[in-house]
């Protein structure tokens, strides 16, 4: 079944959790058995981006099948920002995340309400700029030409593909792209419009990838962009551009070469982990060296190396808190696994 309609089955609506995933409390079944032979059991909430979804849900159903099925974890798809609103409000156990944590607002936001966290990069995700299968006419784009699609002064002016390269057809251009909550469109503006939050607004928006998805199946004129599980599940009916000639796939994604390559995380809850050992064991589920990079892989993202996965998990088993990245959003040294190392 596919992603899509799979969503369209277990999801449930609600203010706060807009793509909720339930594994349903039933008895049997299972490992994780506690003293006296009772199953493990409890409620886990993550909330966050609906591109860490595929992952999470991936190992969601491991967790069920191999550990406890009366766990119920619910996995919301509101953005990443929305998604650490709840999490640094101590409503979430664990965070989703297609961006670092932001010390500017939510990490104060976190200190403020006696919430700790560990980061834990868990794979590699390269945004992909897409459009329908029927496009006949586009097979690159250049991140000037993405620039001049999305920045602020082509609202209401650049509305035609000709008007993007002139070899393209004088037809109408239609965007979709992700929105304001989501880690996905704060690193797409950052990266292509040069700062954060920085985009024309008249494009079709959603902070669920799903919903991007449809609309670009559904429209020839449409170009869009979302987490590279969404286009690969989808190749059928969607087409990736070539970004700057070089064109997504995992081993462009793993090495860097593709431009629009980029860390997804979870966050956790330290006292979470202390006081809720439904928690801590679907943590040390999911990270676990023979899990990770089968989740991963079967969500269609892409694996860190082993020793930068390494640098990780060490980074739990020490419990340390806080975020690798400075308060411009980079990277001491330039690479997660140098920046892992130095803050353990």
């Amino acid at each position: 079944m596919s992603r899509i309609l799979r969503a369209r089955f277990v999801v449930a609506v609600s203010s706060l959790l807009a793509l909720s995933f339930v594994l349903a409390a039933c008895g049997g079944g299972g490992g994780g058995s506690q003293g006296g032979g009772e199953e493990l059991s409890g409620r886990i909430n993550i909330e966050g981006s609906s591109t860490v979804i595929p992952i999470t849900e991936a190992v969601a159903d491991g967790f069920g099948e191999e550990v406890s099925r009366r766990v119920q974890i619910s996995i919301g798809g509101a953005g990443t920002s929305d998604g650490f609103e709840a999490f640094c409000a101590g409503n979430t156990q664990i965070s989703d995340a297609s961006r670092p944590i932001s010390q500017e607002d939510e990490v104060p936001l976190c200190e403020e309400n006696g919430v700790e966290f560990i980061e834990l990069p868990v794979a590699l995700d390269g945004l992909s700029v897409v459009v329908n299968s029927e496009n006949d006419f586009a097979e690159d784009i250049t991140l000037e030409e993405l620039n001049t699609m999305w920045a602020p002064e082509a609202e209401g002016e650049i509305e035609r593909w000709n008007q993007v390269r002139d070899s393209w057809p004088d037809e109408p251009l239609n965007l979709y792209g992700a929105g304001t909550q989501s880690g996905t469109f704060d690193f797409f503006t950052e990266f292509v419009n040069g700062e954060e939050g920085l985009s024309r607004s008249d494009y079709q928006a959603s902070e669920d990838d799903n919903v991007l998805v449809q609309g670009i199946q559904g429209d020839q004129s449409a170009l869009g962009y979302f987490g590279y599980s969404y286009y690969a599940e989808n190749e059928d009916t969607l087409k990736a551009l070539a970004v700057d000639d070089v064109e997504p796939n995992p081993e462009t994604i793993a090495s860097g070469e593709y431009p629009l390559s980029r860390p997804l995380f979870i966050y956790v809850n330290t006292q979470d982990l202390e006081e809720n050992r439904a928690v801590r064991e679907f943590v040390e589920f999911y990270i676990e060296q023979g899990n990770l990079g089968k989740f991963v892989e079967q969500a269609d993202y892409v694996n860190y190396p082993d020793s930068t996965q390494q640098a990780m998990r060490q980074q739990y088993e020490d419990r340390t808190t806080g975020t690798i990245y400075d308060e411009q959003g980079e990277l001491p040294g330039g690479e997660i696994e140098s920046a892992l190392e130095q803050s353990q």
